[in-house]
């Protein structure tokens, strides 16, 4: 994902995906890290506007955010602030993630590593391993193949909330998806501003994930969202031995 990526959308990313399950999302999320690594201290890596740093600091967990979005990140700070939590927001790319020391955990949650091109996947993925403490863990998720081809696919979304109205024009290019969207946010004068950017979101099968996590040198695991089907989000449960 490009510094440019939700530049649009990202001050008020939370506030449009207020829908996902995000407390469920987060408590899984939770789970699986107590059970996948003994240690405390972590990476919310793409964390966009902070819910899971948020949700985990809360748990009892040292997480700080890092996202490429400065207007993520922005928002993420005013956010924890307001909820009174204390953690750092930093700017980072998973493909170029070099940390200050090695931490227990990264997690990357709602579609990091669907941003990043296939052929940046093995380095990004040994990156994160360089960077974990032994016996570290890494818990991601990525969007299907069959959510993006099939769901998302050539499709045209409209979310219309009260202060903000959300239009995501698709376009399936086989190995990814290319996604124009344009936002209309409320001013206080009635009036609406209209902001535009382009994302894309890369097709990763699981084995092409597997493949590469365990060439990092990962133990690994999946499943599907909140341990359900593998349907539309697949979880990838990783351990540095």
């Amino acid at each position: 994902m490009s510094a440019e990526s939700y530049s649009a959308i990202g001050g008020i990313f939370e506030y449009l995906n207020s829908d996902c399950g995000y407390l469920q999302w987060s408590q899984y999320l939770i789970k699986k890290l107590k059970e996948a690594t003994a240690y405390r201290d972590g990476i919310d890596m793409g964390c966009g506007n902070g819910y899971f740093t948020r949700a985990l600091c809360k748990a009892g967990f040292s997480v700080k955010g890092m996202d490429v979005s400065p207007q993520m990140l922005s928002e993420a700070v005013r956010l924890a602030a307001a909820e009174g939590v204390r953690t750092e927001f930093l700017r980072g790319d998973i493909t170029k993630l070099k940390l200050n020391g090695k931490t227990g955990f990264v997690v990357a949650v709602n579609d990091c590593v669907n941003y990043v091109p296939p052929e940046k996947i093995t380095s990004a993925f040994k990156g994160v391993y360089a960077n974990l403490k032994k016996g570290g863990a890494f818990i991601f998720d990525i969007s299907s193949e069959n959510k993006l081809k099939n769901i998302v696919g050539s499709n045209t979304f409209v979310k219309d909330l009260e202060n903000a109205t959300v239009i995501w024009c698709n376009d399936f290019k086989g190995d990814r998806v290319e996604m124009d969207i344009t936002l209309f946010t409320l001013n206080k004068d009635g009036t609406y501003t209209r902001s535009d950017e382009r994302q894309t979101q890369y097709v990763h099968s699981e084995n092409f994930i597997v493949s590469a996590l365990k060439d990092a040198g990962f133990a690994v695991q999946t499943e599907g969202h909140l341990g359900g089907g593998k349907e539309e989000r697949i979880n990838f449960i990783c351990v540095k031995l």
